[in-house]
């Protein structure tokens, strides 16, 4: 069977009208206007909402926009196809090139995204009459799309989050231990490559314990925050600090050309210590300890610099605070004995190594002992006799010295007792009492218990606590001390002179006795200013109806001049050095 030209050209007309007219993507031709002169079934009923195909014919996009909104006057934040699509129709004219668009819009109430090619319409001659396209819906994929890189931001967002709470401190918004690990290992890369020098600052804020200890953690995280902020202030932008923990902050300075630029570096520093902290009303002087290490001449890795600035910021403490000092290999054999004698001290505790010493305490008129200072020794298995200037203030620092002072307190009551019943003794026992015991909860309990069992009378013991220690809180001091003299024990001031105590507080104190510091009598009677002072104790006792003791005498010029202005209780090397238990049992078999 065959077909004339005419059928076959009838038969591919209605052929192409039956594929266009049923294909599911939408197909249109319009003019250079944007007004239809073609529109498939799919175009109608996706897009443009006509009656048929016949519809559109004549009619622009805005056409349909408009009746689109009549139909929802409720939703004027709409926009439909229409009112975007002829910006697209007119990129392909000025292009004359076929292109690809993806548009969006609404339509029946649901936003609808649609992947869409335009093309260029010629006539016979080649001219640009207009533009053809087609379109499909591909709501479904761009949903599925966006929601995975909704997903997939919220995974990178919580990946940064965790990266970040992993590598900063939380409190202060500072590079933590980690990060700044990394950054100092990276800058001491640099340094080598560049022949420059780095350098580590270690600082550590001066008496914090005593702000959270005294004020509360809230205030002590806010001068944290406040002191990182200040110190951000001076930095330079290419160095970085860092709150390690604590009230331990770092900072690497990155690119230095000489060790003189670092003296300056951290005085800029410290100056923004000196304006006070005002916190919730509470005004605070805060002031911290600074130890530098260098690359290369004090280490040449992170590890080594953190640790030997570590060490040089425990020389700036050791000097007095409130300053800085760089690291040498002596700070390093310090740092180690350090370790191995908290660590050592620990095991003392243990086996029993501490000893108490007895210093006499004597009436320089009848040359007489009227009491007895017990004294902390350490009598090491290997290392010998470990003098107390080396392991007392370790204690201090690390905890220790409550334990260290009820083993003191334990031992020296009890061996007195002995001394009482077997000696017929009648003086007082002189006990060491540090600030740290002072605050613990138990230690009326605790001395309570002990002086009973040991059946001591209570006006037999006397503590000791040092002026400086006391005025660092004197108010919680003084609530302390009166629930310790309730009990009948009395109280002395040691070191007085020392510690700056206002008369107002001294005047609140429940204390018995004052003890001249050894530093103001080690140069009577010839020091003229330490002849004053030590008259102006003795005086003031007189005047308050305190009793008054000297400690340090080692010559007769100095019991001399102390009898002759109304001193009478001496304590030093010219009556005894300290006495073990059994030289003190031979004394007072002797006296």
């Amino acid at each position: 069977m065959s077909f004339e030209l005419k059928d076959l050209k009838e038969h591919n007309s209605d052929l192409l009208n039956l594929l266009t007219q049923h294909l599911p993507d939408m197909l249109w031709v319009k003019d250079l206007n944007g007004i239809y002169s073609y529109a498939n079934k799919a175009i109608c009923d996706n897009l443009l909402m006509a009656k048929d195909t016949q519809e559109p014919i004549g009619k622009g996009d805005v056409f349909f926009a408009m009746r689109e909104r009549e139909a929802h006057k409720d939703k004027p934040d709409w926009h439909t196809f229409g009112e975007l699509c002829f910006n697209s129709d007119q990129v392909v004219i000025d292009n004359d090139e076929p292109m690809k668009f993806e548009e969006y819009g609404n339509i029946k109430g649901k936003l609808v995204y649609l992947e869409v090619y335009k093309a260029p319409f010629y006539d016979k001659n080649g001219k640009t009459i207009g533009t053809v396209g087609a379109g499909r819906d591909i709501t479904k994929l761009k949903t599925m799309q966006l929601d995975l890189e909704k997903n997939l931001k919220l995974l990178e967002d919580q990946r940064q989050m965790l990266e970040y709470q992993a590598n900063h401190d939380s409190l202060t918004n500072l590079p933590n231990r980690v990060l700044f690990m990394d950054r100092l290992e990276q800058s001491i890369e640099v340094s080598k490559r560049n022949n420059k020098l780095t350098a580590v600052i270690f600082m550590d804020l001066d008496h914090f314990k005593e702000i959270n200890d005294s004020l509360g953690h809230n205030i002590g995280d806010k001068v944290l925050v406040e002191a990182s902020l200040r110190m951000r202030e001076k930095m330079r932008k290419s160095d970085t600090l860092s709150r390690l923990g604590g009230d331990e902050f770092c900072v690497i300075l990155n690119d230095l050309e000489h060790i003189n630029n670092i003296s300056e570096i951290i005085q800029h520093g410290m100056d923004v210590f000196k304006k006070p902290f005002i916190i919730d009303n509470s005004t605070l002087h805060v002031s911290m300890s600074v130890g530098v290490s260098v690359y290369p001449y004090d280490g040449t890795n992170a590890n080594e610099l953190l640790k030997n600035a570590d060490a040089a910021m425990y020389k700036a403490k050791e000097l007095g605070r409130n300053t800085f000092s760089f690291y040498d290999e002596e700070m390093t054999k310090k740092a180690f004995e350090k370790v191995f004698l908290e660590t050592e001290l620990r095991k003392a505790f243990k086996n029993d190594e501490l000893l108490v010493y007895y210093q006499p305490q004597i009436n320089a008129l009848t040359n007489k002992m009227v009491g007895m200072e017990a004294l902390a020794r350490w009598q090491h298995s290997t290392m010998g006799f470990i003098m107390p200037s080396r392991f007392i203030p370790l204690a201090e620092n690390n905890g220790m010295i409550i334990e260290l002072d009820r083993i003191i307190m334990k031992k020296s009551i009890t061996q007195f007792a002995s001394w009482r019943k077997n000696y017929q003794y009648e003086g007082k026992l002189s006990i060491n009492l540090t600030i740290k015991q002072i605050e613990t909860n138990d230690l009326i309990t605790f001395i309570k218990e002990t002086i009973t069992e040991a059946d001591v009378p209570f006006n037999r013991i006397e503590f000791e606590v040092t002026e400086s220690q006391i005025m660092n809180d004197p108010e919680s001091s003084i609530a302390a001390l009166k629930e310790i003299s309730k009990l009948g024990i009395s109280l002395a001031i040691d070191d007085f002179g020392t510690g700056y105590s206002s008369l107002s507080y001294l005047k609140k104190l429940p204390i018995h006795k004052l003890k001249v510091d050894k530093s103001f009598i080690d140069n009577l009677p010839h020091d003229a200013e330490d002849a004053a002072i030590s008259k102006t104790v003795i005086n003031l006792c007189e005047n308050l109806n305190l009793q008054v003791i000297a400690e340090g005498v080692e010559t007769d010029e100095q019991k001399k001049f102390l009898l002759e202005n109304n001193c009478n209780y001496i304590q030093g090397y010219l009556f005894s050095r300290p006495l073990s238990v059994e030289d003190m049992q031979e004394y007072l078999s002797n006296s």
